[in-house]
């Protein structure tokens, strides 16, 4: 009998219309089009309006993709979703779209790994999938950044957008799909780099929190991308070589989009020439667990059955990781 894998059989995603430009920018915070540009290679970002949540681009997203894989609701045995921009504590984003979008027959909840959280949640749906328990499963990643990020503050409010990316994962016996992957984090090194220090138990919301501006996103910049760069290479060259393949075998490398410098550090550690790199950073910035599914609905028309991709991410925690998929369509 074949082995069962997980493959992505379809992918969709939403971004809000409202585009706040570098040169937007320049009126909110002592920064420039030209500074961030050539920091970040960001040069627009997507923000959605203060009266939706997160759960509103999720939903959008699912949307199109039951719509253009003609998938029934009731066809769904599982829905995860990655963010860390919940609509509320509980109940979770994923429980949200399931009764939004009429899907009965599942159960659902939510991941948190930050910029991890869309690999972590993929390679979670793949392992229901391969077990024979479930055999239609929608992974979303969507995140709400611009409710974390603090616009007075020209280090992070320059990197960060909103946008929310589903795909649909089903079981393949002809070799296609999730073929490997690593999963990592460092709790030793990450907890204090990048973090949101008020909002939950130890630290929960008060005036005093709030003045202190204690609920937005925070992070030593220049840490994080050392410790970005080192990990995003070493867990993509790990699963490259014990998959044997070489930069020339390689479609594309589907990176986290945290700086376009990580990802050009990246994929020069690994002789990828840039054309076989997934950039989207330029026009969505930094939306955390939407950025790959983002990606793929970017890149998926130059997409072909067959096709190796590696995906690699780094996010707070740390967390990291690669998986190694093989396309399938």
């Amino acid at each position: 009998m074949s082995k069962i894998q997980a493959a992505i059989t379809g992918v969709h995603g939403y971004v809000p219309e409202k585009i706040l430009s570098n040169k937007d920018l320049e009126s909110i915070v002592d920064t420039s089009d030209d500074w961030i540009t050539r920091r970040t290679g960001i040069k627009e970002r997507r923000i959605l309006a203060k009266d939706k949540p997160t759960s509103f681009m999720a939903i959008k997203a699912c949307e199109g993709l039951l719509s253009k894989t003609n998938t029934k609701p009731e066809e769904i045995d599982l829905v995860l979703c990655a963010t860390m921009t919940p609509d509320m504590l509980t109940p979770s984003v994923s429980n949200i779209i399931s009764k939004e979008l009429n899907i009965r027959n599942a159960f659902a909840f939510d991941i948190q790994a930050a910029c991890s959280g869309f690999l972590y949640t993929m390679i979670t749906a793949e392992k229901f999938i391969i077990s024979g328990q479930c055999k239609k499963v929608l992974v979303v990643g969507a995140d709400k950044m611009s409710y974390i990020t603090n616009y007075n503050d020209r280090t992070t409010c320059i990197l960060f957008g909103d946008g929310a990316g589903a795909i649909l994962m089903e079981p393949n016996l002809e070799g296609y799909g999730i073929k490997d992957s690593i999963l990592r984090s460092d709790s030793e090194h990450g907890l204090d780099l990048l973090k949101i220090e008020a909002g939950g138990s130890k630290n929960p919301c008060s005036h005093e929190t709030i003045d202190q501006e204690k609920h937005y996103i925070k992070q030593e910049g220049r840490n994080v991308y050392k410790y970005a760069v080192e990990e995003m290479f070493g867990a993509s060259k790990e699963i490259m070589n014990r998959n044997n393949i070489t930069s020339d075998d390689l479609a594309y490398l589907i990176p986290h989009q945290a700086n376009e410098r990580i990802l050009e550090s990246v994929a020069e550690k690994l002789k990828l020439p840039k054309e076989k790199v997934m950039i989207t950073i330029n026009k969505y910035g930094n939306t955390t667990a939407a950025t790959l599914p983002l990606c793929l609905w970017d890149y998926e028309s130059k997409l072909t059955k067959g096709d190796n991709l590696v995906f690699t991410v780094f996010g707070a925690g740390f967390t990291w990781g690669a998986a190694y998929v093989k396309w399938a369509y």
